[in-house]
């Protein structure tokens, strides 16, 4: 089978289309015939290791200290159809269509991948494409994650800051269903489309600094880590919430003592993928509450440009990647 192999840390180039050996599933597992995957942000720090030492070394460890070791394929989300089950299987049968996050196990650059049946996977929402399905995991779990830790009521204001990629997007819909009142921030190019997936107001952060304006919110959701600390802090409403979505060490000090010495609370951290919220993202999806907004499309052998373009900081929404097979007509 056809798949992207990371054969180095750094620039995009690094990883390349190889072809390798198809998996056959163990037991517990399912054989998932890819037919969508995404490329994130996130797939980009992994990548080239932009990360903390206190990220970078662990992550070495994990997939090799000097190189990654032999055939690693990256890819953290993904739809496809399951076509072999292993031993004792009993969530998933031959032919359904599913869609879910990887996990630890990566993988989804690829023609196929096995995964644990216990893996974060369900049916795919009927209303989706599997590119538009593939799309959903990431961000969505870090979206659903933050706005419980933050307790959003209806009626509250939220601003989100980075509100135009993939886990911001979902973010502005989130909040959207819980009842608040949503301002989004991001460049000129994104602010339309905000409005279209419900923003009830835009920020253009090169034309207006959003904790300079005057105005307070109940939650600031900085999905990228950039806003300025001590200002997002003063725009909260007292009792306000701070969540950081890509923090720092010296935001998550900060954030400590904030929470500590006022009524202001900060929130960090990634989501813990589980089944139950990808079954509460599905549902929605198939109540015409929340979709995808998908920026461009590449299909597999094309991965390492798809990096490059996410590398720019430029995407609205989702990049996918399209897995074609020789033997779908």
């Amino acid at each position: 089978m056809k798949a992207i192999v990371l054969t180095n840390y750094g620039a995009p180039d690094v990883l390349q289309l190889q072809e390798i050996a198809k998996p056959t599933p163990k037991e517990g597992e399912v054989l998932i015939k890819v037919r969508a995957t995404t490329v994130t942000a996130g797939d980009g720090e992994i990548r080239n290791l932009k990360f903390s030492i206190w990220l970078a070394i662990p992550i070495r460890l994990w997939l090799g200290f000097i190189k990654p070791r032999d055939g690693i394929i990256l890819g953290q989300e993904l739809a496809g159809e399951v076509v072999a089950v292993g031993k004792n299987v009993r969530k998933f049968n031959v032919g359904d269509q599913v869609f879910g996050g990887t996990g630890l196990h990566f993988g989804a650059y690829a023609e196929y991948v096995c995964l644990p049946e216990s893996e974060v996977l369900a049916t795919k929402p009927v209303n989706m494409t599997y590119e538009q399905a593939a799309a959903v995991p990431t961000g969505g779990f870090e979206a659903v994650h933050f706005l419980r830790k933050a307790a959003i009521q209806s009626g509250e204001k939220i601003l989100i800051n980075g509100a135009g990629g993939s886990i911001g997007t979902f973010a502005v819909q989130l909040a959207k269903h819980f009842g608040a009142e949503v301002t989004a921030v991001d460049s000129a190019a994104k602010l339309t489309m905000l409005r279209s997936i419900g923003a009830d107001k835009v920020i253009d952060y090169t034309q207006e600094d959003f904790t300079q304006n005057g105005q307070t919110y109940d939650i600031i959701f900085d999905v990228i880590g950039k806003s300025p600390f001590s200002r997002s802090l003063a725009s909260l409403k007292q009792k306000g919430r701070y969540l950081i979505g890509n923090f720092s060490l010296s935001q998550m000090s900060r954030g400590l003592w904030a929470s500590m010495t006022s009524s202001k609370k900060v929130i960090i951290g990634a989501a813990h993928q589980n089944l139950e919220d990808l079954i509460f993202l599905k549902n929605l999806i198939e109540a015409g509450e929340l979709k995808s907004v998908i920026d461009r499309q590449y299909p597999l052998a094309q991965v390492a440009e798809a990096h490059r373009y996410v590398d720019t900081g430029q995407k609205i929404g989702s990049v996918v990647i399209t897995v074609e097979h020789d033997d779908i007509p």
